[in-house]
């Protein structure tokens, strides 16, 4: 499968496969042969609740890959990065069983997150570092003008 063009440089978004078994599929995450990989640091889950809002966080180092695995989740990404050819633009989507992909975000640009789902949403998030926070800034999410409350 091929990773799809988004309008951030950086940003990739992978489909990834859901293999029917019987009992319960198996949801694919990352192969070490595909793009986004740039080695493990770590893998962690995130939960986050119905209608809350989990921003803005910029890595310094860190790459990240996220998958939704339960629930569906909004991502946003702002890319404020001086010299890119996306400065100043934002690019969402909504992941989940039925819109399966893996988002692929660098190091350098502002992400964060909504839970759309009626119940808590979980997501994995492959990373190429351990977790540092040192290296990661953060905002308050007034900070970055961006309106949560429109849907996609």
């Amino acid at each position: 499968m091929k990773e799809i063009n988004t309008n951030i440089e950086g940003i990739l978004l992978t489909p990834l496969k859901i293999i029917d078994v019987p009992g319960g599929a198996v949801l694919h995450g990352m192969k070490m042969s595909e793009p986004g990989y740039n080695g493990f640091g770590e893998a962690y889950f995130s939960r986050v609740e119905s209608g809350v809002i989990k921003a803005w966080k910029k890595h310094n180092l860190m790459t990240l890959n996220l998958v939704v695995c339960v629930g569906q989740v909004k991502f946003v990404v702002y890319d404020d990065r001086p010299g890119s050819i996306s400065n100043g633009t934002f690019y969402e989507v909504s992941l989940s069983h039925e819109n399966y992909y893996r988002l692929t975000v660098p190091p350098h640009v502002w992400m964060g997150f909504q839970g759309q789902d009626n119940n808590t949403s979980t997501l994995l998030n492959i990373v190429d570092i351990e977790h540092c926070p040192e290296e990661l800034d953060r905002l308050d999410v007034s900070k970055i003008n961006y309106d949560w409350s429109l849907g996609l």
